[in-house]
């Protein structure tokens, strides 16, 4: 997909990107990360401003800098995205409004006049490099992995570096940087994707296909706590799709429990639950109600 033209362009992150009747879409820069290839996947036509970290992009969109942020929230291979889960968490207020599925294929790239026999050193980011293992292992063995910030400053870093150098990167990236496709779909788990979230200021009106996320805590451990919980959904026969714990930073094991759940906060059935559960915990909160992705 390309989206070099100017509606859905980029711009830089100082300007207010909500005048004109355009939606300013935060995202984890720089142009060329998968961040940006979900961004476009969930509006094409958004002003897309690009930024140095996930805080960074959450506190663009509570600022009101942009309209929404977009974020990783979990991959199917790594696992959770701890940073972008614990500012739901504790520090912000926005809500989840939609979520985005993005098949994850990563790319060996090179300069033309390398060749992949003559490579020494792999810049990545460590969560990519973990995902291509398999695939090192077998062609390039012996060579040096080496972590960089993100799959996009992978590819910078391998231009920079003296030693003949490859990065794994997305297709995209090496369209954007200039960089040669030397093989394609690296990745050991060919179905590997990450799940972003779109976050604002209001979540989404009921669909009839949605999803509702919250986290919650109890004030003492006991013998059937979190089993309570859950029969409030099993009772009601409301699915869940995924339950996952994160320190809750007051002190050593003490968590906070995140459930994602089917149905729309606002269904009857569901906020009858959700009320229930609330009465259960000593922290409660409703991260948001969106439509379920369609893959």
């Amino acid at each position: 997909m390309d989206d070099t033209s100017d509606v859905g362009a980029e711009t830089p992150a100082s300007a207010r990107a909500n005048t004109d009747g355009q939606v300013g879409l935060g995202y984890l820069g720089p142009p060329g990360t998968f961040s940006e290839e979900a961004a476009v996947e969930y509006d094409p036509a958004a002003v897309r401003v690009a930024f140095g970290d996930i805080p960074g992009v959450v506190r663009a969109a509570e600022d009101g800098d942009v309209n929404e942020a977009i974020v990783p929230l979990e991959n199917s291979t790594e696992g959770a995205v701890t940073l972008t889960t614990d500012l739901l968490v504790h520090r912000t207020d926005l809500k989840i409004r939609r979520e985005v599925v993005l098949p994850i294929h990563h790319c060996l790239l090179t300069a033309r006049e390398v060749v992949p026999e003559e490579v020494r050193v792999v810049y990545s980011h460590p969560q990519a490099i973990a995902q291509c293992r398999g695939y090192l292992a077998r062609h390039l063995p012996g060579v040096e992995p080496v972590a960089s910030l993100s799959t996009v400053s992978a590819v910078h870093d391998m231009k920079a570096g003296g030693r003949p150098a490859a990065a794994i990167s997305s297709r995209r990236a090496a369209t954007v940087l200039g960089a040669f496709v030397a093989a394609a779909d690296i990745e050991d788990v060919p179905n590997n994707r990450t799940r972003f979230v779109v976050l604002g200021r209001e979540d989404a009106k009921p669909t009839g296909r949605d999803k509702t996320s919250i986290c919650f805590d109890f004030s003492a451990d006991g013998p059937g706590t979190l089993h309570g919980v859950l029969g409030e959904l099993a009772d009601r026969r409301i699915n869940m799709h995924k339950i996952e714990s994160r320190p809750a930073k007051s002190s050593l094991g003490q968590y906070i429990f995140l459930i994602d759940m089917e149905g729309h906060r606002e269904d009857p059935v569901v906020a009858e639950a959700l009320e229930s559960i609330r009465a259960r915990a000593s922290f409660f909160k409703i991260l948001g109600s969106y439509p379920r992705a369609s893959s």
